[in-house]
């Protein structure tokens, strides 16, 4: 797999244009007239890479090459009779992906694909991201979406299964954000959004081709958000700005440079109870009150793209980026748990730069007289940071920045090489390997060294190869059947590596997570219904898991084997021309697959246990989604959608779950042209039918703090207007 998000590539003239995903499969291009080897070959039937296309462009065919679980979202679904506030409305209509809105911006998005990703309470692990082809996911495997721009998205890239393995450090799968192609002719557009529960969103926008004959353009966006949230303590601001410029260069050269920047200042009402949950949904925890929790986010980021022909069969891409972020938390530890001296304090102040750069070389050839690519390439990431943490107090005040308890620099590095091979040995078959091998330092040097707190310097190191196969079969023209199988890897990251259940401070010294994942898939397209269905089972030895939440603080230790196995389905197509459909819905049995005890593994006196045949919590094990949408007219659309999530377990011994719900949603827009611009008008109704229910769950919260409730019935309006130049 041309492995880590830069999903888009060269492809022959002669070739279908494929999405980014299919491309970064490896496969090549599966015409019989592809070229031979030699002189006659070059003369006449082969491909010339001077002739490419660059494209982002969809079509029918294209999810029926690829031997593994793709699904794309493209601009009109993301737009549609609703603002593009974040991932999570989108991502619904992937099957096997989870997006949950916790109601609180300062700690993000719940993102997992497969159950993988579901404990972790800040940031997004297990599951690979990118924005443009630019990572977003840091050598540990940390994630970060807060960023990603999908006001100008294009589309919404989902890889599922055994190949997420070749994008690297991750176990789950793969989400891509693009941003939409540069127009024919200059548009300036701004937007106003408002909502319930104080919600305010501003935007602007300008998109034009560069001047001239040159090829690309520019887009520049800006976003702003304030909202009071549904919750007390709840309310957040955030500024984000993205400029993207492509174009051409060269003899057949493409160039993508990405430019973006955010700010984000959030409270942190934190989680509830059962009890608490039962009175006042809108609550906040009493310490998140004491303590006047909160993050603050600076985040500024640069990336550039480059792709090159070197002949008519060998092509170089080059990726790389580099940013900064700081991140300032007020956390509710106790004062007289800060009492040890050992402790590393209830504020933190994270200071981090990161950069790394991706080289990859493709060869598109023929074996035995089929098509034939390879593709192989090295990949290098750091990320430094400066982590310091400081009492929560001073004297009686609370909330605020008080003696220093920790201060420590920390490196983690990625060394990353990769190769996938993809073969067409006859018309209906398609065989893809490959394989990834991973070198993840982590070092840690302890600047705070007192006679009660002794040195708490670390390195760890995790070395592992990833090997992946897969083979397709086109059974019609219009249904294809494929297999894969593949082992996964998943390190700590550094937030998992940086507390002990003792409050003692440097690294905990986790494993790294080893998976081994099989998928079988059917896809087709049978009188306009498109549809798709897929098997898979994964097993994971040591999977880092949640083993205490306290204050905003989350402690990690090894399970012992886990499994995850289910079912994914999907359907779209249209009952009328002005009646359209869509649907997915996953089964998920994610299990224990032997006896661990989670508090001997952190060092704590009581040994519960948690068997064998055990749920994993915070995870369904069924869930739904659906959509109807009727065209009312040629400018107007009205759409029903709803979705259903099953009881969700909130700690391992499975005492106490957040029920199933079912919600529904109706939103309606209207497209017009008035005093010289085009305007789009939505209106939409969220929970129908005002339902309470939990949306998010914080897994094994010490202090029984698990729900994070969704809000009631709630409206948004929102008004865009856009100029076009000519």
């Amino acid at each position: 797999m041309d492995h880590h998000g830069s999903l888009r590539h060269l492809l022959p003239a002669a070739c279908p244009a494929r999405t980014a995903l299919a491309v970064t499969l490896g496969l090549a291009c599966g015409a019989p007239a592809a070229a031979a080897d030699g002189a006659a070959g070059a003369a006449g039937t082969a491909t010339e890479l001077d002739r490419i296309v660059v494209t982002a462009t969809r079509q029918p065919d294209d999810a029926l090459l690829v031997p593994a679980a793709v699904d794309v979202v493209d601009a009109a679904d993301l737009h549609r009779a609703r603002p593009a506030l974040g991932l999570s409305g989108p991502l619904q209509r992937v099957p096997g992906v989870v997006a949950r809105e916790r109601q609180n911006q300062a700690q993000g998005l719940q993102v997992s694909i497969r159950g993988f990703g579901a404990r972790s309470t800040f940031g997004i692990r297990g599951v690979r991201l990118y924005s443009d082809g630019i990572p977003a996911t840091m050598p540990d495997g940390q994630g970060q979406v807060s960023h990603f721009m999908l006001e100008s998205a294009g589309r919404i890239e989902v890889l599922r299964g055994p190949f997420s393995a070749l994008y690297g450090n991750s176990s789950g799968g793969v989400i891509s954000v693009f941003s939409a192609d540069p127009p024919d002719t200059p548009q300036f557009s701004a937007g106003l959004d408002a909502g319930s529960d104080g919600l305010r969103r501003a935007t602007l926008s300008w998109h034009a081709p560069w001047s001239g004959d040159r090829d690309g353009g520019i887009l520049v966006d800006g976003v702003r958000v304030d909202d009071d949230g549904f919750r007390d303590h709840g309310a957040s601001r955030q500024v984000t700005g993205q400029a993207v410029l492509k174009g051409g260069f060269g003899d057949g050269g493409r160039y993508r440079v990405l430019l973006d920047s955010h700010d984000l200042r959030a409270d942190d009402p934190q989680g509830l109870t059962a009890a608490q949950l039962r009175g006042d949904r809108r609550a906040a925890s009493a310490g998140a009150l004491e303590f006047d929790t909160r993050k603050t986010v600076r985040q500024d980021q640069a990336g550039v793209h480059l792709e090159h022909p070197l002949s008519a069969r060998h092509a170089l891409e080059l990726t790389a980026f580099g940013g900064t972020r700081e991140t300032t938390q007020m956390l509710s530890i106790p004062v007289f748990v800060q009492a040890d001296p050992r402790q590393g304090g209830g504020a933190i102040a994270l200071d981090r730069e990161y950069g790394g750069a991706d080289l990859r070389w493709r060869w598109t050839t023929q074996l035995l007289g089929r098509p034939f690519s390879l593709v192989a390439g090295a990949e290098y990431g750091v990320s430094d940071e400066r982590r310091r943490g400081y009492e929560n107090f001073i004297g009686d005040r609370h909330g605020v920045f008080g003696a220093l308890r920790r201060d420590e620099d920390n490196r983690v590095s990625g060394r990353d090489a990769y190769a996938q091979a993809d073969w067409q040995p006859a018309g209906r078959w398609r065989i893809n390997l490959g394989v990834r091998h991973s070198l993840v330092r982590f070092a840690s040097d302890d600047r705070y060294v007192t006679a009660d707190n002794p040195d708490d310097s670390g390195r760890l190191r995790y070395s592992r190869s990833s090997p992946v196969a897969g083979v397709l079969f086109r059974a019609t023209p219009t249904v294809s059947v494929y297999a894969n199988a593949g082992g996964g890897f998943e390190t700590p990251t550094f937030s998992e590596l940086a507390y002990r259940r003792d409050g003692a401070g440097g690294l905990n010294g986790l494993r790294a997570a080893r998976s081994r994942n099989r998928e079988v898939g059917v896809r087709g397209r049978s009188a306009g219904v498109d549809y798709s269905a897929a098997l898979f089972d994964s097993r994971t030895r040591g999977e880092v898991v949640v083993v205490a939440n306290e204050g905003g603080r989350s402690v990690y230790a090894n399970a012992g084997t886990t499994r995850r196995r289910g079912a994914e389905f999907s359907v779209s197509g249209a009952l009328s021309p002005r009646w359209h459909y869509a649907g997915a819905y996953t089964f998920l049995d994610a299990r224990h697959a032997s006896d661990f005890s989670p508090c001997a593994a952190a060092g704590c006196d009581a040994a519960p246990l948690v068997e064998a045949g055990d749920r994993i919590p915070g995870l369904s094990r069924h869930a739904a989604w659906a959509e109807l949408r009727w065209a009312a007219g040629s400018a107007t659309d009205v759409v029903l959608d709803g979705r259903f999530s099953g009881r969700v377990y909130v700690a391992d011994d499975s005492a106490e779950s957040a029920p199933a719900y079912a919600v529904f949603s109706l939103a309606a827009e209207r497209r017009f042209d008035a005093f010289g611009l085009q305007w789009r008008g939505y209106a939409r109704i969220d929970n129908l039918f005002d339902r309470d229910y939990v949306g998010s769950v914080i897994v094994n919260d010490g202090n029984g703090r698990y729900y994070e409730p969704a809000p009631g019935r709630g409206w948004t309006v929102g008004l865009r207007a856009r100029k076009a130049f000519d």
